[in-house]
């Protein structure tokens, strides 16, 4: 059997603008075909309506917050015992928070119809970034789900 490739957090470089990893990040999740070009355009264009909408704020304060804003603490997993499938509540690790945050914004601003992904992008970050919008919808479903399956905690080993 052959090695599996890991990608690790050494091979991403900073963004160009504001370099950060977290914003490389977030342009590889946006990109589509290998057309990095193209997502870099859209964020940034994102970013620059942010700065027109949000004068006194920086936009990569906003979308950092936003992401922070989204990061779930936990979630559930489905176990199996006996013939029984619970969901059971598990804490979430730093890595899998900002995975699932990046990954339930770009979900968001891709489900906003009529514009172009800029505009659905930038609306999604400001939502976020306001603790609202359906990014945050979906965070907090997650931890409703958790919440409601407590009883069932004790699974978790």
């Amino acid at each position: 059997m052959a090695k599996s490739f890991t990608a690790s957090a050494t091979q991403l470089k900073p963004d160009p603008r504001y370099g950060s990893l977290l914003i490389s990040k977030f342009i590889n999740c946006l990109m589509y075909d290998g057309k990095k070009g193209v997502a870099m355009g859209a964020f940034y264009e994102a970013m620059d309506m942010i700065a027109k909408k949000l004068p006194d704020v920086e936009p990569s304060e906003v979308f950092t917050r936003a992401v922070e804003n989204v990061r779930p603490s936990i979630e559930v997993r489905s176990k199996r015992v006996g013939g029984a499938t619970y969901q059971v509540p598990t804490p979430v690790g730093p890595k899998r928070q900002q995975t699932l945050a990046i990954r339930w914004i770009l979900a968001a601003a891709r489900g906003r119809k009529g514009r172009g992904i800029a505009f659905s992008l930038a609306d999604e970050f400001m939502a976020a970034f306001k603790r609202e919008g359906t990014a945050m919808t979906t965070r907090e479903n997650v931890h409703r789900m958790a919440d409601a399956n407590k009883a069932f905690a004790h699974f978790a080993w």
